[in-house]
C-alpha cells in the first residue's frame, strides 16, 4: 500500500513504532563497511605465498566526502559485534527515511507534525 493511501492515524502509529525501534538500538551503531582481507607478509618461505594469505583480517572502512576512506583494524573477537553495529546503522538509516516520508505526507495533508 502506498503511504499516501494510509490514514493519518495509521501514519502516526507507524511513526511511533519506528521511533521505538531506533530507541531499542540505543548506541550500538557504527557507520562504515566491514572489510575482510587476507594479507601476505612477504617473508621467504611463509605459507601465505601459497595460500590466500594470513587472515581473515577485518577492517572498518569509513568514507568521508572529499577525503580518503579511513580504515581501522578490527580484532577478530570484535568482528561479530562490529558487523551487528554496522547493520544497525543501515537499519536506523532506513527507519529515518521512512519516518521522513511519513512526516512529508503529513505535511502535504497539512496535518500537525
Amino acid at each position: 500500500m502506498n503511504i499516501s493511501q494510509k490514514t493519518t492515524p495509521s501514519l502516526r502509529r507507524r511513526r511511533t513504532v519506528l521511533a521505538k525501534q531506533i530507541a531499542a538500538i540505543d548506541s550500538q551503531i557504527l557507520r562504515g563497511s566491514l572489510i575482510e582481507r587476507y594479507i601476505r607478509c612477504g617473508k621467504p618461505g611463509c605459507k601465505c605465498a601459497e595460500t590466500p594469505g594470513h587472515g581473515p583480517k577485518y577492517f572498518l572502512s569509513v568514507s568521508y566526502p572529499g577525503r580518503r576512506p579511513e580504515q581501522d583494524y578490527v580484532p577478530q573477537r570484535y568482528q561479530k559485534q562490529v558487523t551487528q553495529f554496522v547493520a544497525n546503522y543501515q537499519k536506523v538509516k532506513q527507519i529515518l527515511e521512512e519516518i521522513s516520508s511519513i512526516n512529508r505526507e503529513l505535511l502535504r495533508r497539512r496535518e500537525k507534525l
